[in-house]
């Protein structure tokens, strides 16, 4: 069982590193609010790694949304 665990924990782990790299590639005024958002979850990851992966799930989402005038037609 613990082994499952740690399978678990290391899919979140990779899964941070992802979203740390991706904010620090935001626009600065982007920046601020994504680095927020992401510590936020990482605290949330050592108490409750599950709510934190679901919360971890949305922000990764809402960072492949395209925003308004950031991509244009022929992209």
């Amino acid at each position: 069982m613990a082994a499952d665990d740690r399978l678990e924990d290391d899919e979140l782990a990779r899964r941070l590193r992802e979203a740390h790299r991706r904010v620090r590639l935001l626009p600065a005024a982007e920046r601020e609010r994504g680095a927020r958002r992401y510590l936020a979850i990482c605290d949330l990851a050592k108490r409750d790694p599950g709510r934190a992966a679901a919360r971890l799930e949305a922000f990764l989402s809402t960072l492949d949304t395209p925003r308004d005038g950031e991509n244009t037609v022929g992209d």
